[in-house]
C-alpha cells in the first residue's frame, strides 16, 4: 500500500467522522493516533503524548487565553454595550447612520476577543434589535452584522494570525500589520456599500429623529470615553510589542490587566461577570488547545508519510499547475472546507501541508513576504467560507442569536452582498500583495 493512498484514506476517514457530528478535536486525535499506530506500532500509538509536550513548549501559546479574556472581560463587562451607545448618538443624523457604526463597533469588538464569532454575538443580540426597531430593512441589517463580524480578526491582536505565526514560523508583528490595512479596507467597502444603498433607499436605514439624539453633554462624553478606552488598550499593546520593550505575551498580559482595571474602575467587576469571563476564556482557550493537539499529531503522520512532497509533486509536477493555479487551487480547498471546520480546525489540518508548498511558488517575492501575504489571503478565505450558504458555520450561529422575526430565509438572502465583498477584496489583494506586506515591510525595514 503506497503512502499516498494511506494520506488519501486518512484525510477521507477524518471527514466522514466529522460528518457524524463528533467533535472536532475528537476525531482529528482519533485518526491520527490510530493511524500512528497501525503504521509504527506502539511506538507511534505515543505521538499523541509527544504532541501535548510539544504544544505545552509554545511559549505563544500563552497569548491565547490572555486575548480572549481581553475581549471578553472588555465585553461582559458593559463597555461593548457603552461603545454602540456612543456610535447610536453621533451617527444617528445620517441614514443608515446605525448600520455604519454596527460595522465599527463590530470590527472593534472581534479584534479585542480575536474571533469573529464575539462581533457576532454583539451584533445580533445588541446592535440588531435596536436596528429593527428603529426601522431598519431587516435582511441588509443582518447581512451588516455577520459581514461586519468577518473583519475583526484580520486585525490586531488577531488569534488566528498568531496561529497561523506558530505554524508558519513568521514573526506575529509581521502579521498583524499585514492585516491592518486589508481589514481596514474592507471594513471601508462594507461602509460606502451600506451609505450607498441607505442614500438611494432611505426606507432601508432611516436617520433618527432628534428627540433620540439628544443626549446630556456628560453622558455624551462618557459614551465617547467608553470607545477610546479599548483603542487605548489595543495602541499600549501594539507599542510595547513593536517597539521591543515588552514579547508578545508580555503585551498580551498588560492587555488583560488593562480590560479588567478598566471593568474595575467603572464598578463593573462584580463577582458574576469574574467568574463569566473565566469561564467562557477557559472554554474558548481549552478549546484551541485540543484541537491544537489533536491536530498536530495528525499533521506528524501526515510528515511521516511524506505527504507534503507529495502534495508538492502532485501539484507541481503531475498536474503541472502554475504559482497562481496552485494558490487559486489552495483557497477554493479552503473555501470548501470552510463550510464543515472552523479556521482553527482548517489551519492545524491542512496550513502544514500547503505552507512548504507557497514558501517553494515563484511568485515574485522572497519566501518569508509570500508567507506573511498568504497569511492574510488564509484569514480573509476562511471567512468567505464561514459566511457563505448552504453550510456556512457563521450563517447557524447567526440563526441561533438572531431576535425573533429572521429565519434562515432571511440569513442567505442577506449575506451574498458581502460574500461578494470580501471575494473581491481577496482579488484585490491577491494581484496587489503590497496592500499586506507594506505595512510590515515598511516598519521592519527600520
Amino acid at each position: 500500500m503506497s503512502y499516498e493512498f494511506i494520506a488519501i484514506t486518512m484525510f477521507s476517514g477524518m471527514m466522514v467522522l466529522l460528518l457524524t457530528g463528533q467533535r472536532v478535536f475528537a476525531v482529528i486525535g482519533f485518526v491520527g493516533v490510530v493511524s500512528a499506530f497501525l503504521l509504527w506500532g506502539t511506538g507511534g500509538s505515543e505521538m499523541g503524548f509527544a504532541s501535548a509536550m510539544k504544544l505545552v513548549k509554545w511559549y505563544p501559546m500563552l497569548t491565547v487565553p490572555m486575548f480572549v479574556f481581553m475581549g471578553y472581560m472588555l465585553s461582559e463587562s458593559g463597555i461593548a454595550e457603552d461603545m454602540y451607545k456612543a456610535i447610536h448618538v453621533s451617527m444617528g443624523p445620517i441614514n443608515g447612520g446605525l448600520a455604519l457604526g454596527t460595522v465599527g463597533i463590530m470590527v472593534i469588538i472581534s479584534a479585542m476577543n480575536g474571533l469573529s464569532v464575539a462581533g457576532m454575538a454583539i451584533g445580533a443580540t445588541i446592535a440588531l434589535p435596536e436596528l429593527l426597531k428603529r426601522g431598519y430593512d431587516k435582511v441588509m441589517m443582518t447581512g451588516v452584522v455577520q459581514g461586519g463580524s468577518t473583519l475583526g480578526i484580520l486585525l490586531p491582536p488577531s488569534i488566528v494570525l498568531v496561529l497561523y505565526g506558530m505554524i508558519a514560523r513568521v514573526p506575529v508583528g509581521q502579521l498583524w500589520l499585514a492585516g491592518v490595512l486589508p481589514g481596514l479596507m474592507m471594513a471601508a467597502i462594507m461602509a460606502a456599500y451600506v451609505y450607498v444603498r441607505c442614500r438611494i433607499n432611505p426606507s432601508l436605514g432611516p436617520a433618527l429623529p432628534a428627540s433620540e439624539r439628544n443626549v446630556p453633554g456628560a453622558e455624551k462624553v462618557r459614551l465617547i470615553m467608553a470607545g477610546v478606552v479599548p483603542l487605548g488598550i489595543f495602541a499600549l499593546m501594539m507599542w510595547l510589542f513593536l517597539s521591543g520593550i515588552a514579547s508578545l505575551v508580555e503585551s498580551s498580559a498588560v492587555g488583560a490587566i488593562c480590560s479588567a482595571l478598566v471593568a474595575w474602575q467603572r464598578g463593573r467587576l462584580t463577582k458574576y461577570v469574574w467568574n463569566d469571563v473565566l469561564q467562557k476564556t477557559l472554554g474558548i482557550s481549552c478549546m484551541f488547545m485540543w484541537i491544537l493537539i489533536a491536530s498536530l499529531c495528525f499533521g506528524a503522520v501526515f510528515d511521516g508519510l511524506g505527504a507534503v512532497k507529495s502534495i508538492e509533486r502532485f501539484f507541481l509536477g503531475d498536474l503541472g499547475l502554475g504559482p497562481w493555479q496552485v494558490l487559486i487551487l489552495m483557497q477554493v480547498s479552503f473555501l470548501i472546507m470552510g463550510m464543515f471546520l472552523d479556521d482553527t480546525a482548517m489551519l492545524v489540518i491542512v496550513a502544514p501541508l500547503y505552507i512548504p508548498l507557497v514558501a517553494k511558488l515563484d511568485l515574485g517575492m522572497d519566501p518569508a513576504t509570500v508567507l506573511v501575504w498568504y497569511g492574510v489571503l488564509y484569514t480573509i478565505t476562511c471567512q468567505i467560507a464561514y459566511i457563505t450558504p448552504p453550510f456556512g458555520y457563521n450563517l447557524f450561529m447567526m440563526r441561533a442569536m438572531a431576535p425573533p422575526g429572521i429565519g434562515m430565509r432571511d440569513i442567505y438572502r442577506s449575506i451574498w452582498p458581502f460574500v461578494g465583498i470580501m471575494l473581491a477584496s481577496l482579488i484585490i489583494i491577491g494581484v496587489f500583495p503590497e496592500i499586506a506586506t507594506w505595512l510590515p515591510n515598511h516598519f521592519y525595514a527600520k
